[in-house]
């Protein structure tokens, strides 16, 4: 991304700001608030598809990392984080999940349907969406 690193950092991070600036995201409902840490409520859709999941996130600013531990829905137990490193040209972010299903009934299919049609797409879509809103803000000329 073309941004400042800070500037991608805090946008992801901000929960209030997802369902303005990205459109798949139904909603973010907060259960606990906090400046470092949140429980919530995330809504989405994929495809048309509405999904939701509740979810811890913790917000590290001496690492600038953004981590969230899924509490409850499919991905229970998932962890995922959100990296931030400069690079030639900007900053590259990442996102990495690393979930254990639950169930042992056929993992390779719950991969392709949980991982890749609902947890990639999400993600791929939310760094997309993402990208486009903080380089815009960061080329708008200030008066």
């Amino acid at each position: 991304m073309r941004a400042p690193k800070i500037s991608i950092f805090e946008t992801a991070a901000n929960l209030d700001l997802w369902p303005e600036i990205l459109p798949h995201y139904r909603y973010i409902r907060f259960l606990e608030r906090s400046p470092n840490r949140n429980v919530v409520v995330m809504a989405a859709r994929r495809s048309g598809i509405p999904i939701s999941w509740t979810s811890e996130q913790i917000i590290d600013r001496e690492r600038l990392e953004v981590r969230f531990h899924h509490l409850k829905a499919f991905t229970k137990g998932m962890r995922v984080i959100w990296t931030f490193q400069d690079a030639p040209g900007g900053v590259l972010v990442e996102i990495e999940h690393d979930l254990a299903f639950r169930v042992n009934f056929m993992p390779s299919i719950a991969d392709k349907i949980i991982g890749d049609f609902f947890i990639h797409h999400i993600a791929n879509k939310t760094l997309r969406d993402m990208k486009a809103y903080v380089e815009a803000k960061a080329n708008k000329v200030t008066a």
